[in-house]
């Protein structure tokens, strides 16, 4: 379709004749989505604070009951269904919701109604806070870039940066989910859009600058994770790095799988109700809760744990396994929730384990293993979402480990390598390809659209062959 007054430009379109006015409104927009995706996203992660420390106070406090363990699983079971329930208010909130942003902004499906907020923000906060093993960066990506396309939308200067302001929306939302404004920004420009532009550069840059100042002043400007400061690794260690990133490739390969083969194996019962669903995943996870409270959640407090060197190495492998399986069973769970956060605490424990060996074998040359758990949480995110800088950026701004720069670059690089060599997809195209081919999973609430998300997408991809032009939709002005 030729651009228009009524079209909004692609991303990455050269629009080299843009004016001095057109720019201040564009750094006006950018402003505005960086501040209002700062509050929302401050609000979320204070939300999930508040909900881990009562989570555990509770599991404290009935474990002096002789049915305390009946009592962790009801409520767990409770405060997931009502999470999954509430994604029928709003059905493009369940999940994580990046591979979604992703396809509108390729321009192959409408942008998300504004009530997604609230259903991602309650369902979210309720289904991590009750145990779920989901992070907050997938419905902080999500409400970010429905916060770029309402400012867009309200902003007349500005009517035909859509595509550009829910980028820089998104961004600023995982910059504020951890305090990464670098991350965020990498995020857009090598997963989201795989490029940039002037235009995007800008408004991407700005939006998770004034978020991150936000988020910094409300929940105060100290890394996610506090590390204690570890020195640069000599040269002869960067094979081991590169055998650790090996490793981290071969297991994202089997950890993307297993999730894909979770969802699909949930698809068996998609003529239960959501909300039964998400309550019987809820069950589980309160029951192991009750046994192991600390393995539940998005996983900060365990990556904290083994940074802090006070991990015992025989526990970390068990943990490393009921959270290889905890991540998809709740993401399969369908409550808003997103994969980063998970990602990190596997390749934490996978760090530290690999580190530990090198430390027993040649203490030497390892002498502690703090390093390899920090590269082993950038190579593993790397070998899962393919986004090599994204994840390095990410976790060196986690950990304000900037030494280990070269290091990750040695094991991002080997677990970038070894799932494209298994021709396994990354986890977000693989999610957004499933999406896009299962016809009629999505039910589109009906103040949305008359048609379902999955008519419109192979409507579109109709066109495509075709040869005509893509039907109008609500996301194009």
């Amino acid at each position: 379709m030729a651009d228009s007054p009524s079209t909004p430009h692609s991303p990455l379109q050269d629009t080299t004749d843009l004016s001095i006015k057109g720019w201040l409104w564009l750094v006006f927009g950018a402003l505005c989505v960086g501040l209002l995706t700062g509050l929302l996203g401050s609000a979320f992660r204070a939300t999930l604070m508040f909900a881990d420390h009562w989570r555990g106070v509770f599991i404290a406090m009935v474990h002096g009951y002789p049915a305390g363990w009946l009592l962790v699983m009801v409520s767990a079971a409770f405060l997931v269904g009502i999470a999954t329930w509430l994604v029928q208010f709003a059905p493009l909130a369940a999940g994580s919701g990046v591979p979604r942003v992703e396809s509108v902004l390729r321009d192959e499906l409408e942008p998300a109604p504004k009530h997604i907020i609230p259903v991602k923000f309650f369902g979210g906060s309720l289904a991590i806070g009750s145990g779920l093993a989901l992070g907050p960066e997938g419905p902080a990506v999500q409400m970010g870039a429905v916060v770029g396309d309402w400012i867009s939308r309200w902003i007349p200067g500005i009517k035909d940066d859509l595509y550009v302001l829910m980028a820089a929306g998104a961004g600023a939302g995982l910059a504020t989910a951890f305090n990464a404004p670098i991350g965020g920004a990498a995020f857009v420009f090598e997963e989201m859009m795989q490029g940039f532009n002037s235009r995007l550069l800008t408004a991407t840059t700005i939006s998770c600058t004034t978020a991150i100042a936000v988020a910094r002043l409300v929940l105060g400007p100290e890394p996610t994770f506090s590390v204690a400061p570890l020195a640069a690794p000599p040269i002869a260690n960067l094979p081991l790095y590169a055998v650790l990133g090996l490793v981290c490739g071969l297991v994202g390969v089997a950890y993307n799988r297993t999730i894909l083969a979770t969802l699909n194996a949930f698809d068996a019962f998609d003529h239960w109700p959501r909300s039964l669903k998400g309550a019987l995943v809820g069950a589980g996870v309160g029951l192991l809760a009750w046994f192991l409270p600390h393995l539940v959640g998005s996983g900060g407090n365990i990556a904290q744990t083994i940074l802090s060197a006070e991990a015992v190495v025989w526990l970390v492998l068990p943990a490393l396994l009921i959270r290889f399986i905890l991540g998809p069973l709740s993401s399969a769970a369908g409550a808003p929730g997103g994969l980063f956060a998970p990602l990190l605490v596997l390749g934490a424990q996978l760090g530290f384990l690999g580190g530990t060996l090198g430390h027993t074998l040649i203490p030497n040359l390892v002498t502690e293993a703090t390093s390899f758990t920090v590269v082993g949480m950038a190579a593993f995110f790397t070998a899962s979402v393919r986004s090599p800088f994204t994840c390095i950026f990410l976790v060196v701004e986690m950990t304000d480990s900037v030494q280990l720069l070269l290091a990750m670059l040695a094991a991002a690089s080997m677990a970038y390598a070894v799932p494209t060599l298994l021709g396994n997809q990354p986890i977000y195209a693989a999610l957004g390809e499933r999406r896009n081919t299962i016809v009629g999973k999505l039910h589109a609430w009906p103040i949305y659209t008359a048609l379902s998300e999955r008519q419109v997408v192979a409507q579109n991809k109709q066109d495509f062959k075709e040869g005509s032009p893509s039907l109008p939709r609500k996301g194009r002005r």
